[in-house]
């Protein structure tokens, strides 16, 4: 009956202890269930699990990467101090049940703690404890952290208790996965947030500075950063940073425009050199002077990632944090995404300035080629291709210059962005020879660049340091297939001129050969219209000459003949034929006076006699319309401005008495400005048209040989006026352009 009894007893008490237990794991369940926070957690599964199992005391630790364990949760049976309170962190080492359990991953206890070893054991000991038994907490398969309880009684803990312990872990298990979850799940969403306001900016097109400042704004909030930096590479190896943002909201050790040396070990030459993100987990190892300023600024560690740009290393992204801890495993991944976020606003804030200035260098291309198709001289040409240049490629200094026989090189059409005194005038000369940009173009006939002139030698290079000039490019000129010069654009400034300034002056050469060419053919046919005309005047004069030597003379002697010498040997009773002698010699005086007419108007008399005033007044004279005549000449003129005038006011006088219906002509002379300047108006009906008809084409073609314009304007109803300009210059010797000097 007593054993009977016992057994009895043993049952109800097991019966207790297990309905004590699953209330208790009910109690943690539904806490877990509700989302409680983990610190809450963690303070009722201790305390359950002291209770239940009525130890002294019950320690709930995690474990950290660096080798230590981190109290997150603890109970005392007395209610006093407990030998590990929350956020005491031990090294862990030795025998002792926290350090068994994370090289074993399994249950672990320690009868005796007289001979445990290690921090751990230390503590125990010095709070009295003997026994201990610890059970692992495993989160989705990695050891998360371990539940331990001790006693200071002599006897062991129960053997059950690891078992015990197990369906406890599983909770604390649970609730630290959920938390994570949760935790995770915010921080994604945060992520997400912080992603979306960055993109938003970029698709914005607002400037990469802002993208830059909002990016590493967004980093270290969410991330929780105490320090973001964004860098980008330059090419003289050296970071600049372009972007800072300092959780104290006070002035970042790094700050906008601070430029970094790369070497040692730091984050940014790790992420340099490596290509990829990179972490120092503890900057008491790092090298470098920013590594110096980073501990001094109280920095512990750091992570960095890359910012590639169309597949080229950009700059870096990197985040700092001054806590004990290193940064989450997970911060590489995370930053990741702003890295590509900040790579595309700068790939777009790139295809905006390309698109810009791509849009800015057709505009100034333009421009040019509508001063070419409007026939500008080559000067005026030059000087705007000169401003274009300077203007699109920010340059201090643009000069087009020209290639001479003697070996020198003359500048044409200086330009500077300052609009002062250009440092090489219009005709300034310098010799060919050393390194220069001028003597490699005119060797290689190809684009040159030389980025520091201070490595320059030779009578350019000279001239150019003396103006206080660093880098220069050039680019050739050739016309037809013949080097006739050079473009180049100059700056001060320590960094070189952008790599693509070659073929961005490649346009512009184009356009001035094309300018120097038609400049040539204009030349040409201006030289050819003018052996045209001196040939027909010639020839007129010619045939002028030879009628009046040749035929004019033969037909006075055959006239004098036959008054004299036939008509003495008719007898007197032949009065016939005396009549009719008579009338071959008047016959013949009258074809002797229209040969004359004739020879008058192949080439007036008037005009080679008295000059321009008095040929006109002669032509006004004559007109079937009344002139009026206002001709300011003083002395002669060159001989082929005074015929072209003539038989331009001449073919418009017969034009406005055949054609016009005109009641007044007036007709305007006078010399101004180093040219004759004509105007014949009429007010008759109008409609005149340089098309129809070989006279006013005959007339243009004459101006334009002597390098003059005629302007014809003629409305309908509103009469018809004839322009004409003549440069006072030796028509017979066309000036050519500066394109037609000789090329070395």
């Amino acid at each position: 009956m007593a054993a009977a009894g016992a057994e009895v007893v043993t049952a109800v008490g097991r019966s207790e202890r297990m309905a004590e237990e699953q209330a208790a794991l009910r109690r943690v369940a539904t806490l877990v269930a509700r989302a409680a926070a983990p610190a809450e957690v963690f303070a009722a599964v201790a305390a359950e699990v002291g209770r239940l199992l009525e130890v002294d005391f019950t320690i709930l630790s995690r474990y950290e990467s660096d080798g230590a364990q981190v109290s997150v949760g603890a109970w005392s049976g007395t209610g006093a101090a407990v030998p590990f309170p929350v956020g005491t962190r031990v090294r862990l080492g030795g025998r002792n049940v926290v350090s068994l359990v994370v090289r074993t991953r399994r249950p672990a206890r320690i009868d005796d703690y007289i001979g445990a070893s290690g921090p751990v054991a230390d503590a125990a000991r010095g709070w009295g404890l003997r026994s201990a038994v610890g059970a692992p907490i495993s989160v989705e398969g990695r050891l998360w952290g371990v539940i331990s309880v001790a006693s200071g009684q002599e006897q062991p803990l129960p053997p059950d208790t690891e078992a015990r312990l197990a369906e406890f872990t599983e909770l604390v298990a649970t609730a630290i996965a959920g938390a994570q979850a949760r935790v995770e799940l915010h921080g994604y969403a945060e992520e997400q947030a912080a992603l979306r306001r960055v993109a938003t900016l970029v698709a914005g097109g607002v400037p990469p500075e802002e993208v830059f400042a909002a990016v590493t704004a967004e980093v270290g909030r969410v991330l929780h950063a105490d320090l973001t930096v964004l860098g980008r590479y330059d090419p003289d190896g050296a970071q600049t940073v372009v972007g800072a943002w300092s959780s104290s909201g006070a002035t970042t050790p790094f700050s906008v425009g601070t430029r970094v040396e790369l070497g040692g070990r730091n984050m940014a030459t790790l992420v340099f050199r490596a290509g990829r993100p990179a972490r120092i987990d503890d900057y008491a190892d790092t090298t470098s002077p920013a590594a110096d300023l980073a501990r001094k600024s109280g920095f512990r560690s750091a992570v960095g990632a890359p910012i590639r740009v169309e597949g080229r290393l950009w700059g870096v992204v990197n985040m700092a944090s001054a806590g004990e801890e290193p940064l989450p495993a997970d911060t590489e991944a995370r930053l990741a995404g702003f890295a590509e976020l900040v790579a595309t606003a700068i790939a777009n804030a790139q295809a905006r300035v390309e698109l810009r200035g791509y849009a800015e260098e057709q505009a100034a291309l333009r421009r040019v080629a509508t001063l070419i198709a409007r026939a500008t001289p080559p000067e005026e040409v030059f000087a705007a291709v000169a401003a274009e240049v300077g203007r699109l490629l920010s340059a201090e200094q643009a000069l087009l210059n020209r290639y001479d026989p003697d070996g020198t090189a003359t500048a044409l059409a200086p330009w500077s962005s300052t609009g002062d005194a250009v440092p090489f005038p219009a005709g300034t000369r310098w010799s060919l020879g050393g390194r220069n940009v001028t003597t490699l173009v005119f060797r290689t006939r190809r684009p040159a660049r030389i980025d520091d002139y201070a490595e320059a030698t030779g009578p350019a290079a000279d001239l150019t340091l003396s103006r206080g000039v660093r880098s220069i490019v050039g680019a050739p000129i050739s016309v037809e297939g013949r080097l006739w010069g050079f473009i180049s654009v100059m700056t001060a400034r320590a960094e070189p001129l952008p790599a693509d300034t070659e073929a961005r002056l490649a346009g512009f050469t184009e356009l001035v050969a094309t300018a120097l060419a038609n400049a040539e053919a204009q030349a040409a046919l201006t030289a050819s219209r003018a052996r045209i005309v001196a040939a027909a005047d010639t020839a007129r004069r010619r045939i002028e000459r030879d009628l009046h030597d040749g035929a004019q003379q033969r037909l006075v002697s055959l006239a004098l003949h036959l008054r004299s010498t036939v008509q003495a040997a008719v007898p007197p009773e032949a009065g016939l034929l005396t009549a009719q002698l008579d009338g071959v010699a008047d016959g013949l005086t009258g074809v002797l006076d229209e040969l004359r007419e004739i020879a008058r108007g192949i080439h007036p008399a008037v005009l080679a006699d008295g000059g321009l005033r008095p040929a006109l007044k002669t032509l006004a004279r004559r007109s079937a319309v009344p002139v009026r005549l206002d001709a300011r000449i003083d002395g002669r003129l060159p001989e082929q401005i005074e015929l072209a005038v003539y038989y331009v006011v001449c073919e418009a006088l017969t034009n406005t008495a055949k054609h016009a219906h005109a009641s007044v002509i007036d007709v305007q002379v006078e010399t101004g400005e180093g040219a004759l300047h004509v105007r014949v108006r009429d007010d008759g009906r109008g409609g005149a048209d340089v098309t129809r008809g070989s006279g006013l084409i005959g007339l243009k073609d004459r101006v334009e040989a002597l390098g003059g314009r005629i302007l014809l304007r003629s409305p309908p109803g509103a009469g018809t006026a004839v322009e004409i300009s003549l440069p006072l210059t030796d028509p017979s010797r066309p000036e050519l352009p500066s394109s037609h000097q000789p090329t070395a």
